[in-house]
């Protein structure tokens, strides 16, 4: 096996990496001490810049490899891994895993027989590793890396670093804290209009005249290439899959789903419908909402997208004049890991209320309800009721 190839490769690829600003959270994870360690998310989020900013912090000779480079596709991992031991070699780094045929057994093998070898893996693609995970059970620490947050954009944008608030601060202290940022920061409110289109992908620091091309790109490579390679979709369904995202985004308001409708509409039953909501929601080009009440449903009934980059990007592709409510709803809920539509307000996070709207928008809907709250899409607040919506995204963890 030619290591020698891998390794040149390497370390030109680790030379030009940045480590100017890191995302910390998953930095740690994978300095933890398990040997084990994958990182799943979505399509551009920055999986494999953080790989080689790993590579690059660690003092033990480390080897990186790629799903989808010719030369680790005719080889296997094993021989691979065996050789760089054999040489010194105590870290191993296979990013976009997915893409190598029986990953999950030959990883398990290489985990047996190496005691003190560190593994690191990523990919792309959700769906594979996802469904590749029983194999690993016992051994693999599984996390997922999300898009950028506002908070993370600014402080990549302008290179500072901010302060992260608990929930609670931001419910009881919005006004004072907004006031801070914003007073801090002139330009802050700027900044949020531009990543609420393009500022949830790092490679928007490519330049923005192509971002939301290389966006869609990357939607479509998840319709085409990830979502087939399951091997249980037909590959004469996908047309289905992108008729039902256009359907979502051409609505131009939280998608309200009704099954048995559109399975016949798009030609399919409703079990197949469901499964492929579920997959687009796997592949995070969805957030599937549901109805806070005391019987909870385990099906969706509405579609929003991810993020608002991902609804500019197919709203632009039909020239469809994005309507400002939905995008600072899709804005708003994926601010949160769990968040529910409710009857009365628009949304239900830690049974605290949500109406969420611009400026002039009022308490009327949840006036007499103690626990209720104003999301605003202003720069900072006199009312710590009336809180900016850009501030959601400095909470220290999803709620």
């Amino acid at each position: 096996m030619n290591i020698d190839y891998f390794l040149k490769k390497q370390e030109l690829l680790v030379s030009k990496t940045s480590i100017k600003y890191i995302r910390e959270e998953y930095f740690g994870l994978m300095n933890a001490e398990e040997r084990l360690v994958g990182l799943i998310g979505a399509r551009g989020v920055g999986k494999t810049t953080l790989l080689f900013q790993y590579i690059k912090s660690c003092s033990a000779k480390a080897l990186y490899m790629s799903g989808d480079d010719v030369e680790f596709t005719n080889s296997k991992i094993y021989d691979l891994v065996d050789e760089f031991y054999s040489l010194g070699g105590r870290i191993v780094v296979i990013d976009e895993v997915h893409k190598y045929k029986n990953w999950a057994q030959e990883v398990k093998n290489i985990y047996d027989s190496f005691p003190d070898l560190r593994i690191r893996l990523s990919g792309s693609s959700m769906l594979n590793i996802l469904y590749e995970k029983y194999d690993l059970s016992r051994r693999l620490v599984l996390h997922t890396m999300s898009t950028l947050s506002f908070k993370e954009y600014l402080e990549i944008t302008k290179d500072i670093k901010l302060q992260a608030y608990t929930f609670e601060e931001i419910l009881s202290n919005s006004s004072a804290i907004s006031k801070e940022l914003v007073f801090a920061n002139e330009d802050l409110y700027s900044h949020f209009k531009d990543y609420l289109r393009r500022g949830a992908y790092p490679f928007y620091l490519e330049g923005i005249a192509g971002f939301e091309q290389k966006l869609y790109n990357a939607m479509d490579k998840i319709i085409h290439e990830d979502i087939p390679s399951l091997n249980k979709i037909d590959y004469s369904h996908i047309s289905i899959f992108e008729k039902f995202i256009y359907f979502v985004v051409s609505a131009n308001k939280p998608f309200l789903i009704n099954i048995a409708s559109l399975a016949k509409e798009l030609g399919v039953s409703a079990p197949t419908l469901t499964s492929y909501i579920d997959i687009l929601e796997n592949t995070s080009i969805f957030k599937a909402m549901r109805k806070k009440s005391t019987r909870m449903s385990k099906k969706p009934q509405k579609l929003l997208f991810s993020n608002t980059n991902i609804l500019y990007a197919y709203a632009n592709k039909i020239d469809l004049d994005l309507d400002i409510g939905t995008i600072r709803e899709t804005y708003f809920v994926n601010c949160f890991e769990n968040c529910y539509y409710s009857d009365i307000g628009d949304f239900v996070v830690n049974d605290i209320i949500f109406e969420v709207g611009g400026k002039n928008k009022s308490f009327t809907q949840v006036r007499d309800l103690e626990n209720s709250y104003l999301a605003i899409d202003i720069d900072f607040s006199t009312n710590d009721k009336k809180i900016p919506l850009w501030l959601f995204s400095f909470i220290k963890e999803k709620a």
